[in-house]
């Protein structure tokens, strides 16, 4: 499946990111928890370089628990500090300011033996679209302060966002990479709407979903669309089983392939389906 966007405006973000990071004293990175990995951008690294760095494993709740924690124990062992974080149901904030604090506790002592006690400490928050900065960064807040929504590229320029208890936020527009060396990889972005679905052939994207949760989640997929059986020769005998199912039927009796598709995305992407983690610490492939 060859997917593709258009990375005009990423480029932009990159550069903005670049040219904003010695405004700040930490980078805060968000990771869906449900493919940490596939969705770091790699970029972030280069750009960040020594800069301090916390990764908050979004969305958690709707992630597998046992994978969630596996996660938060492989960060640890490359020495990089991990919190999971539900942006929805969270009473996390504290965990995440105490935290940042930990990390930049030696910035802070030397700042207050030159008598600067109350100077903000200033934080960017990135990672790919659709990955909930702006809805982290509102419950941070305790309020509406940053543009949220479900789909990718809603935030669309930087903006400074000050919090009390002596933080400040800049928020950064989503960004990807100029090209995915795994398919892989961008079918797990995809799966979550980290790419817009408009840009994507949805019924091949919700069979390859199908695919993959036949050998993830299986159970929980045949529960889910009351499947007997999941001897499926390929994902898209799989939608047509669901949208039967479904009783998705056009005129002339037809199976409505495409409502089918947007119910099995929806439903993963808001976890009715599950809480299922599309990988795990160690592994190549799905």
């Amino acid at each position: 499946m060859n997917i593709q966007w258009f990375p005009g405006h990423m480029a932009k973000t990159r550069r903005l990111i670049g040219e904003n990071l010695s405004l700040v004293d930490l980078v805060v990175e968000l990771l869906d928890a449900r493919a940490p990995l596939s969705s770091q951008n790699p970029d972030i690294e280069d750009i960040c370089g020594t800069k301090p760095r916390l990764l908050i494993l979004n969305k958690s709740d709707l992630a597998d628990q046992a994978t969630n924690e596996a996660w938060q124990k492989y960060f640890a062992e490359q020495g990089k500090t991990a919190i999971l974080f539900d942006s929805v149901h969270s009473k996390q904030v504290k965990v995440v300011t105490d935290t940042v604090r930990c990390l930049l506790s030696d910035q802070i002592k030397r700042q207050e033996e030159r008598g600067m006690k109350n100077r903000p400490l200033k934080l960017m928050i990135v990672g790919i679209p659709n990955v909930g900065k702006s809805s982290f960064i509102n419950r941070l807040a305790g309020r509406t302060a940053a543009i949220s929504g479900d789909r990718p590229g809603v935030t669309k320029g930087k903006q400074w966002i000050r919090l009390s208890g002596g933080f400040e936020l800049l928020d950064t527009p989503g960004v990807l990479w100029p090209k995915f060396e795994d398919e892989t990889v961008g079918l797990r972005l995809a799966f979550t709407g980290a790419i817009k679905d408009e840009i994507m052939d949805t019924e091949t994207l919700a069979a390859k979903l199908l695919e993959t949760l036949t050998v993830r989640a299986p159970e929980a997929l045949k529960t889910r669309y009351k499947l007997p059986s999941l001897d499926f020769e390929n994902g898209f005998e799989a939608l047509e089983a669901v949208a039967r199912k479904r009783g998705f039927i056009v005129s002339g009796g037809e199976l409505d392939y495409f409502r089918a598709a947007q119910i099995v995305l929806d439903e993963f992407r808001s976890s009715k389906i599950g809480n299922i983690s599309l990988e795990s610490p160690g592994e190549v492939e799905v």
